[in-house]
């Protein structure tokens, strides 16, 4: 399976929707699409992660250092929609504790401008 992402502005937010499985195969795709954004000091940016399915420990760097990227630019991330699996491997790995997650919320994106 392939990870895709799709992204929507909103006045000084960055709305994310990621979907599929997030793993060695799949992962400089998302890796990529992170990158490209543009990060300005006070934007935030929400990734729903509610549509993945799967992730492995490359996933998780990747979200790291994005996390670490945004933080370094003045900016602020919140992943959300995680599943109780998704939430699960980010406590394991003390990273529940760093990085701003909330399990309960999910971004309204549509295809639609996208």
């Amino acid at each position: 399976m392939d990870v895709a992402i799709h992204f929507k502005e909103e006045d000084a937010k960055l709305l994310g929707f990621v979907e599929g499985e997030i793993d060695t195969f799949t992962a400089s795709v998302l890796r990529d699409e992170l990158d490209a954004i543009k990060i300005t000091e006070g934007l935030e940016i929400y990734l729903d992660l509610s549509k993945v399915h799967y992730m492995d420990s490359t996933g998780l760097g990747i979200f790291v250092a994005f996390y670490k990227r945004v933080l370094r630019e003045k900016g602020e991330v919140k992943l959300i929609g995680l599943s109780n699996r998704l939430q699960r491997l980010f406590e394991i790995t003390g990273l529940s504790e760093l990085m701003d997650i909330e399990t309960d919320k999910k971004v309204e994106l549509s295809n639609e401008g996208i």
